[in-house]
């Protein structure tokens, strides 16, 4: 694929590699007809497949060490963002699918997470704890303008007044400023704001789909105006394609008004290797065999350290400079690591209701099986042998989601 070309900015992975659980299929791809272009505001009619599921449940538990939250929503399978770094890409092998182009373009929408969510939320003996929304995949990519699963789970947590975090590269964010606004009113809400370079041309190859950097910014500003806690997420740090944005990012937030920041480094597991250096070699030939190298570097010769303690900042001399470039950029932009408490005591356990309240989140338009803008819609879970099959893939779903936080890491 010839780096610049139509196919390298729509869709970030070169190839459909095959799945490390089951085996793939062939992918139909249609080439995009548009230029490059903002696609949080118009997205090139590129063909993007939404299949529709009832999830028997929507939260998903952790107790890694080193991720400051034990419970996460993802309210989509898949990202349109098509982010070539994205560490859950290996979940779509688990639905049969390919991490490279499908799970950019085959996307699940779970129409019930706000049904599933009032479900647990009810449970006897909740015990209330932040739960992070967009820790696999983005809760703000282009499909939510649509199916608004997203603004339903908020408003949700508003009314039983339940701690929420989210991490986000998508400007829609901003839609919900007034929930948001509402939650932080009453200390409830955190946002972290992924921006790992400030450069439009880096992020197009990188993140072609997700809004673009200035506009991630200018969503850091508006959180903040309405007194919102907003902070960065630099991740991942990437050795020779983003690195050098790291002060320009601290800066750039500060004086949007974020109060805190953290970043990763760059981790390659499973498929993401594949995918990672294919990309590299379309887009940064000059360079690509430095990146590999510096990553090994940071990872004890390996391209991924799954170990606790070392795989969200890499050992060595290099990791020890990334880390003293970050504290020395955090405090010259008055910024924080600290993340911010939330108040755990006015939690309110939800009423239940019937099955139909909340099943695609407060104004979610349009019937499952129809098409939209975002793509064609599919539906799973209808007969026998389809609700045993999506039983399925949720329980193998969940457990790779688990197994990817571990070993890949959400932050």
């Amino acid at each position: 694929m010839a780096p610049g070309s139509d196919r390298a900015w729509a869709r970030s992975a070169a190839v459909a590699p095959d799945g490390s659980v089951l085996t793939d299929f062939s992918h139909a791809f249609d080439p995009p007809v548009a230029p490059p272009c903002d696609c949080d505001a118009a997205l090139p009619p590129l063909r993007t497949t939404v299949t529709v599921e009832r999830a028997r449940q929507i939260l998903s538990r952790n107790d890694s060490p080193d991720i400051p939250f034990d419970r996460a929503i993802n309210p989509y399978r898949g990202c349109e963002h098509g982010c070539v770094y994205c560490f859950a890409r290996p979940t779509h092998a688990y639905l049969g699918w390919s991490p490279g182009l499908d799970f950019e373009t085959r996307l699940i929408a779970k129409e019930n997470a706000v049904e599933a969510l009032r479900r647990e939320l009810s449970r006897p003996g909740y015990r209330v704890e932040p739960i992070n929304i967009g820790a696999a995949t983005d809760a703000y990519q282009p499909i939510e303008r649509q199916w608004k699963l997203t603004r339903g789970l908020l408003e949700l947590l508003l009314e039983t007044r339940h701690p929420v975090t989210i991490v986000t590269k998508g400007a829609l964010l901003t839609r919900d400023v007034d929930l948001l606004a509402a939650l932080a009113e009453r200390n409830l809400v955190a946002v972290y704001v992924s921006v790992p370079t400030l450069d439009p041309d880096v992020a197009r190859k990188l993140e072609p789909r997700a809004a673009a950097p200035h506009r991630r910014i200018e969503s850091v500003r508006t959180l903040s105006s309405v007194g919102v806690p907003v902070g960065v997420s630099l991740a991942p740090v990437i050795p020779f394609i983003t690195d050098d944005q790291m002060e320009h990012v601290l800066a750039a937030a500060q004086d949007a008004g974020a109060r805190t920041a953290f970043y990763t480094m760059l981790r390659l597991p499973w498929e993401v290797k594949t995918i990672f250096s294919d990309w590299l070699d379309a887009h940064f030939p000059d360079r690509a065999a430095r990146v590999l190298h510096r990553i090994e570097d940071l990872r004890g010769g390996k391209q991924n350290d799954p170990r606790f303690g070392t795989r969200m900042r890499g050992e060595g001399i290099w990791a020890e400079l990334y880390a003293q470039r970050f504290a020395a950029g955090l405090r010259k932009a008055g910024m924080v690591r600290e993340r911010v408490e939330l108040d755990r005591t006015a939690f309110v356990a939800p009423v239940r209701t019937g099955a139909a309240r909340g099943a695609r989140g407060s104004g979610g338009s349009g019937q499952a099986g129809v098409s939209r803008a975002a793509g064609d819609v599919g539906r799973v879970g209808d007969g026998g042998w389809r609700r045993r099959s999506a039983q399925l893939r949720n329980c193998l779903y969940s457990l790779e989601v688990f197994a990817c936080m571990m070993s890949a890491g959400a932050w």
